[in-house]
């Protein structure tokens, strides 16, 4: 049996472009993908702090997608997308704009399998958008009226975005870093080590920096931020939000900006940098059911099939309900609870399908409450990898009852994170090991994450032709562009 029918996947990011690849090169034939993302391009954010402060590398920041999707010859049915979601329901999702061109006459597509990697905005300091995922504005607080250019999602832009966030930085002769998690520290290190000259203080409201990896961590960056003169580390004290809205807004002799503490402790800068964390993109799935988004953390309850579920206490809830007999309802234990720890096996047998009302969407990513694993890229990729097999497992299940595969869970590994300190040092920690790393290059090795999204890089001058490439292109269906091999992220 052929199945002339759709897969989408939302969001072209780590997470959202493995899954279109795992897709891709697995689903049957006569199904089609349709990676839909309102950037021009993927965003490698992990290098934006850095970039945002030193100049010369911000091409780099900013992947090609014209071989996304990993294939040797271009894809005849597969298609990338530039188009912002305004809307999702159970079988069709609206665009903002149509493609005709491509067969979708009409903003709105429907689809048999949705997989949705939208992520999470980043804090204002960088949030190229200004906006979540939705187009809905998020507050900006920029000190002395700075404005950074309009980003509509193109190469072009982001570069000129990134260009201006690092003048403003070096017209400020103070910076007051809020916020202790990893943002915060690189944007706290490569301040200091870039501009050595100027004073910079890291404001954290907790007495722990990265609360959520091993305490040596903490002593790790503490060491580090001890060793640079021109950093003042503050913590246990939390930013009073009220004096950044202040109108008329308090200044001292020198023209700083005057901002204080939830205890009165008042701190003068030039530059604020607000890195207090990022927020899941779910206002779509909320919109389409409310009971899929914990309202404590925004997060999307999903199974360990990666599957959108409902709240277990609404779930709970409903069951008791619909019973006749009176039942003590089962202990309520919210996902967003578990621990990685408490969280490292999946269950022994496969969750019902019939436990959720959507099976057919998947969410992975930041925005998926999954079960304690750290937001980061390499765990969506994962999340990414286990959703795609399931949706082709229930693909052939679907075309033939011969095949009944179970689905696949999703246990996350250990926490693992990379945290740069200024230039030429990182601190580290994978598998329980923490260390230390001297000799990172200063653009974080940006070339070796372009393969991942299809693009084989020989050298720095490559990057910058591929960028010049692209910067006029909307939609990456170039299908006359030699493809390159590459290897995968393993």
């Amino acid at each position: 049996m052929i199945c002339n029918r759709t897969v989408i996947v939302l969001g072209a990011a780590y997470g959202g472009a493995r899954a279109a690849q795992v897709l891709a090169a697995g689903i049957p034939a006569g199904w089609r993908v349709l990676l839909i993302d309102r950037n021009s391009h993927t965003n490698h954010i992990y290098i934006f702090p850095r970039l945002s402060v030193l100049p010369g590398h911000e091409h780099k920041a900013f992947i090609s997608n014209t071989k996304i999707f990993l294939t040797e010859e271009p894809p005849l049915l597969h298609r990338r997308l530039q188009a912002t979601v305004t809307s999702i329901s159970q079988k069709f999702v609206t665009l903002s704009r149509a493609f005709p061109e491509h067969g979708l006459p009409t903003e709105t597509v429907a689809f048999d399998y949705l997989v949705y990697a939208l992520g999470s905005h980043l804090p204002a300091p960088l949030n190229l958008w200004g906006t979540d995922s939705a187009g809905i504005p998020m507050p900006r607080k920029p000190s002395k009226d700075r404005q950074l250019p309009v980003y509509n999602g193109m190469k072009t832009e982001g570069i000129a975005w990134i260009q201006k966030h690092q003048k403003i930085v070096e017209d400020a002769p103070t910076v007051l870093v809020v916020g202790g998690g990893a943002l915060g520290i690189q944007f706290a290190t490569d301040i200091a080590t870039i501009h050595p000259t100027k004073k910079v203080t890291l404001l954290h409201s907790r007495n722990r920096l990265l609360p959520r990896f091993d305490p040596a961590m903490h002593s790790e960056i503490l060491d580090a931020l001890d060793t640079l003169d021109n950093v003042t580390v503050i913590l246990g004290e939390r930013l009073d939000l009220s004096s950044v809205d202040e109108e008329p807004v308090k200044t001292n002799e020198h023209g700083q900006r005057i901002v204080r503490t939830a205890t009165g402790r008042e701190i003068a800068a030039d530059l604020i940098l607000l890195c207090t964390g990022q927020t899941p993109n779910t206002g779509l799935l909320k919109e389409m059911d409310p009971d899929t988004v914990n309202p404590d953390d925004g997060l999307a309850h999903v199974l360990r099939t990666m599957q959108l579920g409902v709240l277990p206490r609404l779930r709970a809830r409903a069951r008791s309900s619909s019973s006749d007999q009176a039942e003590t309802a089962p202990e309520e234990t919210s996902l967003s609870e578990y621990s990685p720890s408490t969280a490292a096996a999946p269950p022994t047998t496969e969750d019902p399908e019939e436990d959720t009302p959507y099976p057919h969407i998947f969410v992975i990513g930041d925005a998926a409450d999954a079960f304690g694993a750290i937001p980061a890229g390499h765990n969506a990729y994962y999340q990414a990898e286990v959703a795609a097999r399931n949706v082709i497992r229930l693909i052939r299940r679907s075309c033939g009852p011969e095949a009944n595969e179970p689905l696949e869970h999703y246990a996350p590994g250990p926490p693992a994170i990379k945290v740069t300190l200024g230039l030429g040092k990182a601190v580290f920690q994978s598998r329980g090991v923490i260390g230390r790393k001297d000799g990172e290059p200063d653009d974080l090795d940006a070339a070796s994450m372009w393969p991942v999204f299809g693009i084989a890089i020989r050298d720095e001058d490559q990057m910058q032709m591929v960028s010049i490439q692209i910067k006029a292109i909307a939609n990456d269906d170039n299908d006359d562009e030699e493809h390159i091999d590459h290897p995968y992220l393993k």
